[in-house]
């Protein structure tokens, strides 16, 4: 996988729609479809909201893996920030 440029994480990068790609932590989490307003990238690389959850959750059956935008947490985000854009 590879990495962040930024801060050296790893990152999978997950195609959208539109044909750009996102960068996205590692490992996958486990949501709540619906439940929260957490922004997640599901593996088809469509933005959904939900409520992040414990795998150990008893929601967990309920829940579906999708991805946490990288620049969510990424340290070294602002670096990356396009001019003009917010």
């Amino acid at each position: 996988m590879p990495n962040c440029k930024g801060c050296g994480a790893s990152v999978a990068w997950i195609k959208m729609p539109s044909g750009s790609s996102m960068p996205c932590n590692l490992p996958p989490v486990r949501y709540l479809p619906g439940a929260g307003s957490d922004r997640i990238v599901t593996p088809s690389g469509e933005v959904a909201t939900g409520k992040i959850i414990d795998p150990t959750s008893p929601f967990a059956r309920a829940a579906v893996d999708g991805y946490m935008p990288h620049w969510a947490t990424c340290p070294a985000a602002a670096k990356f920030k396009q001019k003009g854009k917010q």
